[in-house]
């Protein structure tokens, strides 16, 4: 007479393939809503929050799984296996955030210059709904930035500010960035004590000095930007991104001033939900800025 074993089940890893599976699907569904759909931001956040539980509550009871499968030989160890490929995605994402939120600064406004960081031409705004922040940038922040990223410093090009302009313009739209606004200033602010004094009636020095400067004809641009720098010598541009994967918001203010024969860059990035940008914004402003540095490879000043 024939024998035959019954094995147990284990009921864990059957649920932790049921929960995994719920994880990874709630994980893609919100994302390529929030990417591609309108869902806000705050809630993408909630919904990645849930994901990433769901997905370590299977993966624990995956685990229960196959210690019963080592234990007592109980079946469900490729129903916990497959529960652990389905929440590896939503627990990578949950334990990345967690990793930036603990070891990053909790600032979501970073600037190359942290001292006069420039304004925004239309400040943004944005629903926060429960990621509520500071409106307000302080200076305690500008020191935490200035302390995680050292590096994020403003450049220096030695080239006209049309030139210039040009290769920032390109860059911005290679990095995906859409340019929402833009300004510039016909003359820099100067101290009356600091301009060139008239000359007085009947002075022989200059008596023959010609009543009209000659200006030189600008240099034939038909964009909206490009004309504000004729005969200006500062430009301010304002534009909005998104990044690759998550789809996050973020503002973008790039400012360029003529100074002598030379042209400085600043960039500041602010996150549109939450206190914490994870980091982001100073990547988005390093990344453009190696861009830039490479467009104009061989003006860069120092």
């Amino acid at each position: 007479m024939a024998i035959r074993f019954d094995r147990p089940v284990s009921s864990a890893a059957h649920a932790s393939r049921l929960i995994g599976a719920f994880s990874l699907v709630l994980a893609l569904a919100v994302l390529i809503a929030h990417r591609f759909g309108g869902l806000a931001t705050p809630y993408l956040v909630l919904l990645l929050v849930v994901a990433a539980g769901c997905a370590l509550l299977a993966a624990l009871l995956a685990a229960v799984g196959l210690r019963s499968l080592w234990v007592s030989g109980a079946e469900g160890g490729l129903a916990a296996l497959a529960a652990l490929i389905y929440a590896a995605f939503p627990l990578a994402l949950g334990a990345l955030a967690a990793e930036r939120y603990l070891n990053l600064p909790e600032i979501y406004d970073v600037s190359t210059d942290p001292v006069a960081a420039p304004d925004w031409l239309s400040p943004p705004k944005a629903d926060q709904i429960w990621l509520k922040r500071n409106p307000l940038v302080t200076p305690e922040d500008r020191e935490r930035q200035m302390a995680a990223y050292p590096e994020l410093t403003g450049r220096r090009y030695e080239g006209a500010l049309d030139r210039v302009l040009e290769a920032v313009r390109k860059v911005a739209k290679q990095s995906g960035y859409t340019i929402v606004r833009s300004s510039g200033t016909s003359e820099p602010d100067r101290d009356l004590e600091d301009r060139p004094a008239r000359p007085a009636p009947g002075d022989d020095a200059v008596s023959d000095a010609p009543g009209i400067i000659p200006v030189p004809t600008p240099r034939p641009y038909d964009d909206d930007v490009a004309k504000l720098i004729r005969g200006a010598n500062g430009v301010t541009l304002q534009a909005t991104t998104r990044t690759l994967v998550l789809g996050l918001r973020f503002d973008i203010l790039i400012r360029l001033r003529e100074e002598a024969e030379t042209t400085f860059v600043d960039i500041r990035v602010a996150s549109r939900y939450g206190q914490h940008d994870l980091g982001f914004s100073a990547e988005i402003a390093g990344d453009y800025l190696k861009a830039l540095d490479a467009e104009l490879l061989g003006i860069a000043g120092g």
